[in-house]
Order: structure tokens, then sequence, then C-alpha cells
């Protein structure tokens, strides 16, 4: 089985406005509402793919409701943990000239809580997939992903996150699976202007003799890199297309990358997945449907 870990899901609040000017009445041309939030963008595009996965985190509120609601509708399992006080957050997502964004807060996580999501990831087995993803609310311990990879550890799973400075480096000594910084991320870890291949890889190729076993970088329309743990070094283009939508592609492709691996036992055919999902949930208005992958894979001549 494959777990998503979400600390603080969402609901995305997508609106499309056709010239957004501050202090006026703005009216929308288009709206979208769907749950969101890093791990749980990953388990909805596992689903879009045939891989099943289970959606664990925090829910709180009216919207917390909504959020399970509809993840079930989609057809994924959950397991989330109600918190009685509180509401869990709607992210607003503004598409005019420019993409901006305002994120909400999301309710107080207990220590209780804490434990009892840990209680469920005690119930993982070998070769479970754990996916921890996007950042802690301010009101848990800055060590949770720590803390979880330390508890998990003699299990034998992997262990996939996707996470930034030093919540990233901080896991390293538990040797997630893998990890998927961005070139910008990677600039903040190292203080190093990433501005070549040679330059991106050899600082995956640090994380890895920090403790990472497979490094997927991530470049937006510069494509990216994998440095796997059979010691190979795989770059690749970014397909073409026009981006419409930036917002989970990044979680998409981890999504694509898990996928291709489970099914094939590969990294060419993982790392090839992971690109294609990611680039087709940036060419769509959602997260990236199977089809819409497959669009990708034929035209960069692909065979995942």
């Amino acid at each position: 089985m494959i777990y998503t870990v979400t600390f603080n899901p969402c609901l995305d609040y997508i609106v499309n406005v056709e010239d957004f000017t501050l202090g006026r009445v703005n009216r929308t041309t288009k709206e979208l509402v769907y749950p969101g939030g890093k791990g749980i963008n990953v388990s909805l595009v596992l689903k879009n793919l045939g891989m099943e996965s289970t959606a664990l985190g925090f829910t709180a509120g009216f919207t917390g409701a909504e959020i399970e609601r509809s993840l079930r509708e989609w057809g994924c399992f959950t397991d989330f943990i109600r918190i009685s006080e509180g509401m869990s957050r709607i992210n607003l997502k503004l598409r005019s000239k420019e993409e901006s964004e305002i994120n909400g807060q999301g309710p107080k996580i207990s220590k209780e809580a804490l434990e009892e999501l840990y209680q469920k990831l005690d119930q993982m087995q070998p070769e479970d997939v754990l996916v921890l993803a996007g950042s802690i609310p301010g009101s848990m311990p800055d060590s949770s992903y720590e803390l979880i990879l330390e508890r998990v550890q003699e299990k034998q799973i992997r262990a996939v996150v996707d996470a930034t400075g030093e919540l990233l480096v901080n896991v390293l000594k538990y040797h997630p699976f893998l990890i998927k910084p961005n070139n910008h991320e990677l600039e903040e870890i190292f203080q190093v202007p990433m501005d070549s291949n040679e330059t991106i890889i050899t600082h995956a190729k640090k994380l890895q003799e920090m403790g990472a076993q497979n490094v997927l970088i991530s470049m937006a329309g510069d494509g990216a890199v994998l440095v796997s743990e059979d010691g190979q070094v795989r770059i690749s283009p970014a397909p073409k297309g026009k981006v419409v939508n930036s917002v989970g592609a990044g979680d998409s492709m981890v999504a694509g990358f898990i996928t291709g691996y489970l099914r094939s036992r590969d990294y060419e055919k993982a790392f090839h997945m992971g690109i294609a999902t990611g680039s087709a949930s940036a060419f769509s208005e959602r997260l990236a449907t199977r089809e819409e992958v497959d669009a990708v894979l034929q035209q960069m001549k692909w065979n995942v």
C-alpha cells in the first residue's frame, strides 16, 4: 500500500479573473474547488494512474469534511484524524495576468492527535510506500518528519520526501527512497547558484552522500535530472506544451515516478513517467488524467 501524509490539507479555490485589479470588485470568469495539499495531490494523481493509496493527515470543520468527501468521490481511500476545533484551510489560487495565492492557516494539531497519526503509521508493512510532502503547521514540532521516519525506519518501507530546506536535509540520515527538490530548493540548501546541469548533478550527488537513495530534481521548463541509487545520472528536457496550471505539477511528478517504479522496478521508466505526469498536470487545468499522461509519453516517444 502507498500512504500519503498531508499535515495541513486544504480546499483549493481556483478562480480566473480577466484583469485582476486591487481596490475594486473583480468578477470571476471561471471557478474550481477541489481538495489540495501536496500529499493529497499525490494520492489524487496516483488514483488517476490506476494506483491505490490511503491519504492520511488531519482535517477539521466543514472544510475538512468536504476534503474527505471529495477524496472518497474521486475514489481515494482516506484515514484522516478529525480535529475537534478549527477548520481545515481554504487556499485561494488567483489566475489573472499573473498567478497569485493566498493560503489559509488550518487547525492546531495537538500532541494527542499527532500520536494518533504515529499509531496509524505503526501498522505499515515492509515494501509499503510512505509519502511525506509539504510544510509542517506551526502547531507541530519542526522535527515531525524526522520523528516519523525514525519511528518507521525498521519497517523496511520506501519513504518519499518532498520538502524544503532543513525539513528535507534533516531526514536524509534515515535514507529516504526518493527526495524531489527543485533547482531553486537545491540552491537554498547549498547556497550555490544552480546555473548548469553539471552543478545540479554535483549537488544532487551530495544529497545522496548525505543519505538519499534517489534524488529527482525538477527544473520546470528546463526538464529534470535523476541521480539514482544504481549510479546512473539521467537528464531529460521538458515536454513541449502550454503551461496552464503550475499547482500540483511537482506532486504529480512524484506520483508518476512512484507509479513507474512500482510497475517496472526500472528507474529509467520511473523517471520518464514522473516527467510526463508532472508536465501533463502543468498543461491541464486540474491534475493529470491517465490519458493526458499517455499523450505526453507518446509525444516524447517514451515507452512506460
